[in-house]
């Protein structure tokens, strides 16, 4: 099985053309770099490693607690997700595109037209191997999203509704921001801040008071049932 993403061939296929573009000397090192160059393609950072998914984007001041970290992952991972399926719908159209250029280039008699159909062909093959490197690093990412997903889930915070956690995460995130805030931070970023934080801060004790409420309710029907039981 021919192996994914090994773009060498197609770099050496390139290379005589490439004494239009560059001086004798540079074609001459550009082919005795090819090994190099294609090691080089292939182990190119793409997207966030694993060091920069945790300090980057679960940083702790953001996401303060373990069930918002996890419904981040959750979001990072799902748009990973759509972006690997969109690339392969283009990566399928491509190989299309690719059988069609063949076919007329079987047919094709005028040679500059053939000419132009096999780099056409050649540009597809290069966007073939160029898709197959994206897929193995979003899948990677997608990957790595799931074992940040079995990290924070402790069994402590609910994982099926995002809504359950948010008040208590976004009460932590606020006070964080709020610490920062100096003489030096501008009204709008003040007041933004201040006002999350305080509109947090009431609809907690909103809360707090109508979950009172019920107990109360609950604690006089308990009381009136043993009194009639009585």
């Amino acid at each position: 099985m021919k192996e994914k993403r090994n773009i060498k061939a197609l770099i050496e296929k390139e290379v005589p053309s490439l004494n239009n573009l560059l001086d004798p000397e540079d074609v001459q090192k550009f082919k005795e770099l090819t090994s190099e160059l294609r090691d080089t393609w292939t182990k190119k950072q793409m997207f966030r490693t694993e060091t920069e998914m945790q300090f980057s984007v679960l940083n702790d001041a953001k996401y303060p607690t373990k069930a918002a970290k996890y419904w981040q992952c959750v979001r990072e991972q799902n748009v990973f997700l759509e972006n690997l399926m969109t690339l392969s719908f283009d990566y399928r159209r491509t190989e299309v595109k690719i059988k069609r250029l063949e076919e007329k280039l079987k047919k094709e008699e005028d040679p500059i037209k053939r000419e132009l159909l096999q780099i056409d062909i050649d540009e597809k093959t290069f966007s073939k191997a160029s898709a197959q490197l994206v897929a193995r690093d979003r899948m990677r990412e997608i990957k790595l999203w799931s074992k940040f997903k079995k990290k924070f889930d402790d069994g402590s915070f609910d994982t099926k509704n995002v809504n359950t956690h948010q008040l208590n995460s976004y009460h932590l995130t606020m006070k964080n921001k709020a610490e920062t805030l100096t003489q030096g931070s501008s009204q709008p970023e003040v007041f933004n801040v201040l006002g999350q934080l305080q509109s947090i801060e009431r609809i907690k004790k909103d809360i707090a008071i109508e979950n009172k409420k019920k107990d109360d309710v609950k604690l006089e029907f308990n009381k009136n049932s043993i009194g009639q039981q009585s």
